[in-house]
């Protein structure tokens, strides 16, 4: 089955408001930066997005938060990005912070079809016990708070621990960027690009991929396939400016010796 649609536009056109989306990428590294411009051009608001982060003020999931275009977010970390701590914190975002690899594992386990597991990460915090900020008043009262979680303890004696319950995500879309991708829609990430993007398209229902390479069915060797394409329903090929166009998101450099 051919997947590939013809543009990046027409690959997010039914993504309605109130829409669900899982995001892959990791800080600027390998996150749907086409896709993502496609749907800011395309409208669609109170959009709940699952994403390890939500990119920076002016590049990725910055630019739809810009614009006050997201409802919720879901992520690990607020990162560089200063207009998300802003939202957040005058009460106009929901956020939902969680640990990094618990919400790697919620995307692995609800594309897996499990709708929970226990893991020992945040039992004792506010993870486990509730009371996280969800969302704030604007007067910095907490509007919402995370609700407590199941806890149970498997082992015993010496090796009884205390596990906290989490349930797993699956959104209506999953945005992702690969460096290679068929018509099928088997993708191959590069490098750390590989990050949050297979978790995400494995949570989504509707999986829209932008590659930088595309090639025919069966160019890709079945060992270097990072990520089958009966998870991928659309694939977006990039023009060379499109593939071009990363961004570092802190860039350090060093006089070179004999300036």
């Amino acid at each position: 089955m051919d997947k590939v649609v013809a543009s990046a536009a027409e690959a997010v056109a039914d993504i309605g408001d109130g829409s669900s989306l899982a995001v892959g990428g990791f800080g600027l590294c390998g996150i749907p930066s086409v896709l993502i411009a496609a749907l800011h051009e395309q409208g669609a608001k109170d959009l709940d997005v699952v994403s390890n982060n939500c990119g920076v003020d002016d590049w990725g999931l910055g630019v739809l938060l810009r614009d006050g275009r997201l409802r919720t977010v879901i992520a690990s970390y607020v990162g560089e990005n200063k207009e998300f701590a802003r939202q957040y914190l005058e009460g106009e975002l929901e956020v939902h912070l969680t640990p990094q690899g618990t919400l790697a594992e919620k995307l692995r386990a609800g594309g897996a079809g499990i709708p929970a597991f226990y893991t020992a990460t945040g039992v004792g915090t506010q993870v486990a016990d509730g009371g996280m900020p969800w969302k704030y008043a604007a007067d910095g009262s907490v509007e919402k708070a995370s609700p407590a979680k199941e806890t149970r303890v498997f082992g015993d004696g010496d090796d009884a621990k205390s596990y906290v319950l989490e349930e797993a995500i699956t959104t209506d879309f999953a945005l992702v960027r690969a460096a290679k991708g068929d018509r099928h829609g088997n993708l191959v990430f590069n490098l750390s690009a590989r990050n949050f993007n297979p978790l995400c398209a494995m949570a989504g229902r509707v999986v829209v991929a932008e590659v930088e390479q595309l090639v025919e069915p069966g160019d890709i060797h079945p060992d270097d396939v990072h990520l089958p394409g009966i998870y991928v329903q659309r694939v977006v090929e990039l023009t060379s400016e499109q593939a071009d166009d990363k961004r570092i998101e802190k860039r350090t450099t060093r006089e070179t010796e004999g300036d």
